[in-house]
C-alpha cells in the first residue's frame, strides 16, 4: 500500500502541464514584448525575451539559469544554421505525426483543445508548427552527426565500472509481510492474532488482509522502504529484527500487522547486475563528448556575440 503516491488526478494534471510546456516551447517568445537582443548567431538574432520565455518553460523545471539557456538557444542556432547549409528538409507528413501524437498524448486527442491552448499562449498554430518542425530537424541533425556514433565498447564499460563504483550501489532494502487491517475491521486483531498461533503468516494474509499484497501472502519483496510505505511504518519495520513480528501499528485508523522476512545492506552490484545502467552511462558521456566536439566546430564557422 503506497501511501505516499500522487492521486491519479494530480498525476493527469502533471502530465498535462509538462506535455504542454514541451510542445508550446519557446517558441512562444514572438508573443512576449519584445526588449532587446541577447545574442546574434550569425545572421540570427535571439531576443532577451525569447530567453526568458525559454526560462520560464523549461529553465525553472531544471533549475537553469540565463546564461545556460542562452547558450542552448545559441547550440540551437547554430544546428539550424548547419541543417540549413546541409540541406537538411523535414517532409511535412512527419511533422504532422508529430503534432498528431502531442495531441494524442496530451490532449486526449481533441487538435481544438490544442488550439485552444494555443490560444491562450498567444501563439498562432503556423508558428508552433514551425517549431515543431524546427525541433525534428535538430533531432535528425543530431542523429547524424553525433548519435549514430555512439557506443558503448566493453572497454569503456569496464572501465566506467571500475572508476565510478559509488554509481553501481545497491541500496538497503528489506523485505517484509504484511497484514492490514481496515478500520472497520480494526476489531478483528485479536482474532488475526489467534490464527497466527496456528497458521502461516501467508494463509492469515491471504484470509483477512485488505492490502494489495494479500494475494501473495502481504510479502513485499526487496522494496527500498520509503518509496513503498508512510515514515511510521518504516520506522516500525526498522526497529524488527529479521524473523520478527510487530504489534499492531495504528495509521489513520488502519492497522498494519508486519513481520520483517530479510534486509540487505547497501553493496555494489556485480557488472552483469549493472550492465544497463554501465551502459547507459558509458553511452551518455560519449554521446556529451561528441555533442561538445560537434558544436564546437559550429562555433569556429559561425560568428557569435552575446550581449
Amino acid at each position: 500500500m503506497n501511501t505516499k503516491s500522487l492521486t491519479r488526478q494530480a498525476q493527469a494534471q502533471a502530465r498535462l502541464c509538462l506535455g504542454l510546456g514541451l510542445a508550446l516551447s519557446a517558441a512562444a517568445a514572438f508573443a512576449v514584448e519584445v526588449d532587446g537582443v541577447a545574442a546574434t548567431v550569425g545572421t540570427a538574432t535571439i531576443l532577451r525575451s525569447e530567453v526568458r520565455s525559454e526560462m520560464n518553460r523549461f529553465g525553472t523545471q531544471a533549475g537553469d539559469d540565463y546564461d545556460t539557456v542562452l547558450a542552448r538557444l545559441i547550440d540551437r542556432k547554430l544546428i539550424m544554421k548547419a541543417a540549413g547549409e546541409s540541406k537538411m528538409t523535414m517532409q511535412e507528413w512527419v511533422v504532422d505525426n508529430r503534432i498528431r501524437e502531442i495531441v494524442d498524448a496530451n490532449f486526449g486527442g481533441d487538435r481544438n483543445q490544442l488550439v485552444a491552448a494555443l490560444a491562450r499562449e498567444k501563439l498562432p498554430f503556423t508558428e508552433f508548427r514551425q517549431r515543431i518542425k524546427d525541433d525534428l530537424v535538430v533531432g535528425a541533425m543530431r542523429w547524424n552527426f553525433v548519435d549514430k556514433f555512439v557506443t558503448a565498447s566493453p572497454a569503456a564499460m569496464r572501465s566506467e565500472y571500475a572508476d565510478h563504483p559509488e554509481r553501481y550501489m545497491k541500496g538497503d532494502s528489506v523485505s517484509v509481510s504484511v497484514i492490514l487491517l481496515k478500520p472497520s475491521e480494526s476489531g478483528l486483531r485479536d482474532t488475526v492474532l489467534e490464527e497466527l498461533k496456528t497458521m502461516d503468516f501467508a494463509d492469515v494474509a491471504r484470509r483477512r488482509s485488505a492490502d494489495t499484497h494479500a494475494p501473495q501472502g502481504g510479502a513485499w519483496r526487496d522494496i527500498q522502504c520509503e518509496d513503498v510505505f508512510r515514515p511510521e511504518i518504516c520506522n516500525a519495520i526498522y526497529s524488527l529484527s529479521k524473523g520478527e513480528t510487530s504489534g499492531w501499528v495504528e495509521l489513520d485508523g488502519w492497522s498494519f500487522l508486519i513481520r520483517k522476512d530479510d534486509e540487505t545492506v547497501a553493496q555494489t552490484r556485480s557488472f552483469a547486475e549493472a550492465y544497463d545502467d554501465i551502459e547507459e552511462n558509458v553511452r551518455k558521456a560519449r554521446s556529451k563528448e561528441l555533442y561538445d566536439r560537434w558544436l564546437d566546430i559550429l562555433k569556429s564557422e559561425t560568428y557569435i556575440k552575446v550581449y
